[in-house]
This record gives C-alpha cells, structure tokens and sequence, in this order.
C-alpha cells in the first residue's frame, strides 16, 4: 500500500512538472512577458514578473491540491472579525470584490495570450490580406472581444453553466 501511494505521489509530481514546463515554454516562446514589461516601461524588472507567474502557478497549484489551507472564508465566518451580524456581509463583498478583480485581470491575461499566439503564427495578418480587409482591424477584435464579454455575462448570469441549455 505505500509503495503504490509513493509510486503516485511520483507520478503525480512528475505530470505536474511535464505540464508545468509545457506552460512556461508557451509563453516564453510567444514572449507574453517581455512585451508585458515593453508595454508597462518595467523592462528592468523584467526578472520579478517572469517570477510573479512562478510563483502564482506554484500557489495556485498548491491550493488546488491542498484546498483546505485556502479555505479563508471559513476561518473568518468562524470568528466573526467583522462583529456578530455583519461578517457574512462584509466577507460576501470582499469575495465578489476579490472574484470581480481577478477576473479582469485573468481575462486580459487570456487575451493578451490568445492574441500573441495569433500573433506568432501571422494568423491576423495573413486573415486580414485574405478578406481584404483593409481598415478597422481594431474595431474587429474590439467586437470579438465584446461579444465574449456578453457571452460570457449572459452564460454565468443566466447560469448555463447549470444545465447545459
């Protein structure tokens, strides 16, 4: 029994080492981080955000293995900090709060990365030249851009995602 649970805990640590490394290598591969530094005029610091998506895969990681060391909320709604009634108002607004701002942030990272994969295989280019389009490049991916954003509202709005429909 704890040769097979080792045999895992290897196998498992491996597989996350494998697709770990395959991450990291598409993004230095499409340079997401050197133009992130370019576009921010943080090039000298280029090293500390190369870091800073280490260390968010390596929390994020572990706190998707290791869920109960993230569990916050249980921690302050046992307690109460913010006092005897208003603590399951206030953690609600600082969840929302949290879920709001890591959602834009996760959602331009997304896009910038979609988009400097399109970039590196010329797809926009050699799609532009084909359709002849000639102006309002921007406005297209603005409006691609936009109707994810409604999709995406109505799909968790509505709560698809519950039953498929």
């Amino acid at each position: 029994m704890l040769g097979k649970q080792i045999l895992l805990g290897v196998i498992g640590v491996s597989s996350g080492l494998i697709v770990s490394a395959g991450v990291f290598t598409v993004l230095i591969s499409v340079g997401l981080i050197p133009r992130f530094a370019g576009k921010m005029h943080v090039a000298r610091k280029i090293f500390v955000l190369e870091e800073m998506v280490v260390f968010g895969t390596l929390f994020g990681g572990f706190f998707s293995v290791f869920s109960d060391w993230g569990m916050i909320g249980a921690f302050v709604r046992e307690r109460e900090i913010f006092g005897n009634r208003a603590t399951d108002g206030v953690w609600n607004l600082i969840g929302t709060v949290f879920l709001l701002v890591f959602g834009v942030f996760a959602g331009i990272f997304v896009g910038c990365l979609a988009l400097a994969i399109a970039e590196m295989l010329n797809t926009i280019p050699i799609f532009a030249r084909r359709i002849g389009f000639r102006h309002g490049l921007g406005i297209a991916i603005l409006a691609v851009a936009l109707g994810k954003l409604v999709g995406s509202l109505v799909y968790f709005t509505q709560r698809v995602f519950l039953y498929g429909g």
